[in-house]
């Protein structure tokens, strides 16, 4: 062979190479083009974080391996009902309709609670394709819930849907990665609701603002009866604590401060400063100040009752509107 032919095959080489890494760079991966449309939010479980949903979705595509009946992935789904399947691939592509049942857990934030707003997360992935195979592609053609549809005790406010990657930190056993991480395409779903509020905080508090108002009535007790002033005040102090017990008993556990224990905190609070008060007027009875314990007992009443109210008008506020 000659050096001319040698090199004309070198180049050859040297262009094959070059032509299928260009190739291999310029390979997208397949769209699937999802949609879903919720008809049912229900059996919400705010102790144990979780609630039920139905909805449909449908998904086309073009390669027949993807098979999403077997390979949907629903990560947040406790359990997963696929029922009223439909597959159309008459015209060379397939179109795929499905109605699911899901158990979904999620995490509730309970600051302002029973203020609250809660995203319900709801999101999809194909467990055998990464994002290097498949894309998923929105279908925002009409709406996404049913309207008509009524989840008792809350109204929904939005339902936004995306698509985004999402990233595993891990091969899943995979040796030829030079990183164990793995990105699989992901079509996600947020359903937001408000929590209907009004009667929900009468029910739960009412028992704490009368076992102040039985603390409060100790400040029009006359001087002479300091046992039955105490006696009332310790007895709120106790009922405040059993109501806060009973409301924690129905929610989930928290690190953070929520409105339940700042307005709790705060009814004991000026409640153990009625006593206060009643401990400051029995020592002006002693030194038989009569008169000054009286004028004191008016005073302090119109502050506590005035400071405890307008505190709590605010934290409510800010909680309804946050």
């Amino acid at each position: 062979m000659t050096k001319k032919s040698n090199c004309r095959a070198l180049l050859l080489v040297i262009f094959s190479i070059t032509f299928l890494s260009i190739s291999a760079r310029d390979v997208k991966p397949d769209t699937v083009r999802l949609g879903i449309y919720i008809t049912s939010i229900h059996d919400i479980d705010f102790k144990q974080k979780e609630y039920s949903t139905n909805f449909w979705i449908w998904l086309k595509y073009n390669r027949k391996e993807f098979d999403f009946y077997n390979n949907l992935e629903v990560p947040q789904a406790k359990s997963v009902t696929k029922s009223f399947v439909t597959v159309d691939s008459s015209d060379g592509r397939i179109y795929m309709q499905m109605k699911l049942q899901c158990v979904m857990k999620d995490s509730w934030r309970i600051e302002n609670f029973p203020f609250d707003r809660q995203n319900l997360r709801i999101s999809f992935e194909n467990s055998q394709f990464d994002s290097k195979d498949m894309v998923f592609v929105a279908d925002t053609v009409g709406q996404h819930f049913d309207h008509r549809f009524t989840l008792r005790g809350w109204s929904i406010d939005s339902c936004v849907i995306s698509t985004g990657t999402k990233v595993y930190e891990t091969g899943f056993g995979d040796e030829e990665l030079a990183k164990p991480r793995t990105e699989y395409s992901a079509f996600r779903t947020r359903l937001v609701i408000k929590r209907d509020a009004s009667g929900l905080f009468w029910k739960m508090f009412l028992g704490m603002y009368i076992a102040f108002l039985i603390s409060y009535v100790c400040f029009y007790i006359h001087a002479d009866g300091m046992d039955s002033r105490f006696g009332l005040g310790v007895g709120s102090l106790f009922a405040v604590i059993g109501n806060k017990y009973i409301i924690d008993s129905a929610l989930p556990e928290s690190s953070s401060f929520t409105l339940v224990d700042l307005l709790h905190g705060l009814t004991l609070f000026f409640i153990l400063a009625t006593i206060a008060a009643n401990a400051y007027s029995l020592n002006l009875i002693k030194k038989d100040k009569t008169a000054k314990a009286y004028k004191f007992d008016i005073l302090a009443s119109r502050i506590v009752l005035v400071a405890y109210v307008m505190l709590n008008i605010w934290f409510i506020w800010k909680a309804s509107k946050g």
